[in-house]
């Protein structure tokens, strides 16, 4: 009786409905005012350290939210952004800054400019400064360099032009970041 069961089983899991996989993320229709969400991973090199962590960011018109989060899942530290100001909380420690990139060179030793890289993770230049642009044959950006940033685009979501970005190196002086991004919420 066990055996039929199990075959039975097996033969209504086999007729169920595969997942379909999520449409590659596009960009928005309008960036400027686009708020999103990306979950994926952070590689830092400084000064010849390493630090690699989880990542959670979502960037809103006004502020943003970054977590670091540790191999299982916890939230190794958070920075948050808006107009009043910066604020890392790691691990019960708390600091405060006028804004993220002084916050960070004070508790890290390093900065990410936010407010480009909230463009840069879209595929977009900084529209505020000049840029020089390398695209490849779909017309996305492949190097960016901006404010004294390097940014090359390793990878896109998809094959479409407006297709998001997947995998980013940023560099500056000695600093290297490598974002992977795994997943795009866009509002």
């Amino acid at each position: 009786m066990r055996l039929i069961v199990l075959l039975w089983l097996a033969l209504l899991s086999g007729c169920a409905l595969l997942p379909t996989s999520p449409a590659p993320a596009a960009r928005p229709a309008q960036p400027e005012a686009a708020s999103f969400a990306l979950n994926g991973r952070i590689a830092v090199r400084h000064n010849g350290t390493r630090h690699s962590a989880g990542l959670r960011w979502v960037h809103q018109a006004q502020s943003d939210e970054v977590l670091l989060l540790a191999p299982l899942g916890q939230t190794a530290a958070r920075v948050y952004r808006d107009a009043s100001g910066a604020t890392l909380d790691d691990g019960g420690r708390h600091y405060q800054a006028g804004d993220a990139e002084s916050l960070m060179q004070q508790v890290l030793g390093w900065q990410l400019p936010l407010n480009g890289l909230h463009h840069w993770v879209l595929g977009l230049p900084l529209a505020e400064s000049q840029a020089q642009i390398e695209r490849d044959a779909e017309g996305r950006i492949t190097v960016l360099r901006q404010d004294g940033w390097e940014v090359r685009y390793q990878r896109y979501a998809g094959d479409r032009a407006d297709s998001l970005p997947a995998r980013l190196q940023l560099s500056r002086d000695n600093l290297q970041v490598q974002l992977l991004i795994d997943e795009w919420e866009i509002q």
